[in-house]
């Protein structure tokens, strides 16, 4: 009797993850107790997103795992934090803790908790360093989170969650002074006080990650650990190799930094990260540790390429082989001048924090079109649909549907996405190439209807972008009583230069339909962003309404 089609489908994915996984060097020969130790660690945690961490101690204890502002730490040391951090927990909580909130820039600190939260089969819930005191104390309330591991910087923040959540327990995740006194522990602390203490792995471990929020109250989204399949399709695009170094700049509270920490540690790669990013200091970094990958979000990439030539002739970035950016649209121009200047490296990733990544832009991709998402990972499905869910033409517009190797979980609060039969609908809209490429238009709440006519913001921000005197453009629909909507343009002009508003409409009318001419134009000093790069729509200011605005408004 044969065995079933589905059968030899999986055999083949699974043949084709591990070519992959040995060509990237992840799958090695090893000591038979390393492997029975794998054994072990899965069976006691399962393949949780923090797994990865013990994996890499078990393969190469003395290796070096992350290095920060106070030197290096070996995957041994930290599974020996760890274990410390997660006895201290249970004693302040006074029994296992269920939800631990983690408000910390990428340093040590934030790895410990990670992994610690994993140690207690918890959730961890990884907030945005961005949040206001409000914001932080609805979403702790809303999670369920009675801990919280937080940078001394955020104290002030972290008042509002303690006016409203009865017994919060703080500890202080990075303190600029140790020996000072604190009114809470820290996190340096607590490991001397329990020093050789071991906490037995739990089962079920989770975390909670934050949607971007840029218009309204993020959400928290699930995510337990990918399997080989997913892990392949991405090294199949992005060429991670196994214990090697990489510069993690992207802030690892968002999905995108968080994942790229976690594959760093499923490579067993050694993690060069810093609490604030500064683009020299990056570029230093990744020349003294010769780090053969950066990753990035898209605002530091073009952060990089705006430094004066004097100072980018200081790097060479030789040992560099891949540049993964992810979490927001990239200038086109900032794309170009990165590759003409360091090599063919950039590789620009369209991830959802629901279903992880989705696809990739390869060099190649992004020299034929910078602004392209690039194609499929192997083993998801990308489908570009109308209203009707039916597929639309090669080149049209239609709302992203994501069928993914690994299925959304749900948001905490119960809610899920909207799905179209198996596919995930992203809420993204967008439009596929002849050779497949996906370019990612916008949001779905993006189109803007002025007048009968609908528009979508992309378009005339890539038009606005074009013209010499505009540095960075976002382009938003503003209330009208006329036309429902009109266009509104916040320009932040390159240095030096003072563009003529009634000239930047000029530009995009020598182009786009008079319709698509924005009514206003705001000239800003800078774009307000999230730590993932994404302007914050409900942070600009208002439009006067009479078609321009000056500087700093």
């Amino acid at each position: 009797m044969s065995a079933p089609a589905g059968f030899w489908t999986r055999l083949r994915t699974q043949l084709w993850a591990i070519s992959v996984l040995v060509r990237s060097r992840m799958f090695t020969l090893m000591r038979p107790d390393k492997y029975l130790g794998f054994v072990r660690t899965l069976r006691a945690q399962g393949t949780n997103a923090t797994t990865s961490f013990s994996l890499a101690a078990i393969r190469s204890p003395h290796g070096i795992g992350i290095i920060d502002e106070r030197g290096s730490l070996t995957w041994r040391e930290l599974q020996v934090r760890a274990d410390a951090l997660a006895v201290a927990l249970t004693d302040l909580v006074g029994s296992r803790p269920e939800t631990v909130a983690i408000l910390c820039r990428n340093h040590r600190g934030f790895v410990d908790a990670l992994i610690a939260n994993s140690r207690l089969g918890g959730q961890a819930l990884l907030l945005n360093t961005g949040f206001s005191g409000p914001q932080l104390a609805d979403v702790m309330e809303r999670e369920g989170a009675r801990v919280i591991l937080y940078d001394e910087e955020f104290a002030g923040i972290v008042a509002d969650a303690r006016e409203r959540i009865p017994g919060l327990v703080e500890v202080l995740g990075w303190v600029d002074d140790e020996v000072a006194t604190h009114p809470h522990p820290t996190i340096e602390e607590l490991l001397g006080r329990y020093a050789g203490r071991h906490q037995r792995p739990q089962f079920g471990s989770r975390v909670v990650l934050l949607t971007s929020g840029t218009t309204g109250t993020p959400k928290g989204a699930k995510r337990a650990g990918g399997g080989t399949d997913e892990l392949a399709g991405m090294i199949e695009r992005i060429p991670w190799l196994a214990e090697e170094t990489v510069v993690v700049a992207a802030p690892m509270f968002h999905a995108w930094g968080f994942g790229q920490l976690v594959i760093g540690a499923t490579m067993t790669c050694t993690v060069v990260m810093r609490r604030r990013f500064d683009p020299e200091s990056t570029l230093a970094l990744v020349d003294e540790h010769r780090a053969t990958g950066l990753s990035v979000v898209p605002v530091m990439l073009e952060r990089i390429v705006d430094l004066p030539d004097e100072v980018l002739d200081r790097y060479s970035l030789a040992s560099l082989r891949f540049v993964s950016a992810s979490g927001s649209r990239m200038r086109p121009d900032a794309v170009t001048a990165f590759m003409d200047r360091f090599g063919d490296v950039v590789h620009n990733s369209y991830n959802a924090t629901e279903v992880g990544q989705i696809s990739v832009a390869l060099p190649a991709d992004l020299r034929h079109a910078p602004d392209t998402a690039g194609r499929a990972v192997r083993g998801t499905l990308l489908r570009v649909v109308d209203d009707e869910g039916r597929d639309v033409a090669t080149g049209a517009v239609g709302r992203i549907v994501v069928h993914g190797v690994s299925p959304f979980e749900g948001y905490t609060t119960g809610a899920t996405k909207d799905f179209l039969g198996d596919y995930m609908v992203s809420g993204d809209v967008g439009r596929l190439d002849e050779a497949g490429r996906l370019y990612v238009v916008g949001r779905d709440d993006d189109m803007i209807v002025s007048g009968g006519e609908n528009v979508y913001p992309i378009e005339v921000e890539k038009t606005l972008g074009a013209h010499p005197d505009v540095r960075e453009v976002v382009v938003i629909g503003v209330d009208d009583e006329a036309f429902g909507q009109r266009l509104a343009a916040y320009v932040v002009p390159v240095p030096g230069t003072s563009p003529d508003v009634d000239a930047l409409r000029g530009h995009v009318k020598a182009t786009l339909a008079g319709y698509k001419v924005p009514r206003d134009v705001v000239l800003l000093d800078e774009l307000p962003r999230n730590a993932s790069g994404k302007v914050m729509v409900r942070e600009l200011p208002p439009s006067s309404g009479t078609g321009t605005s000056g500087a700093g408004a």
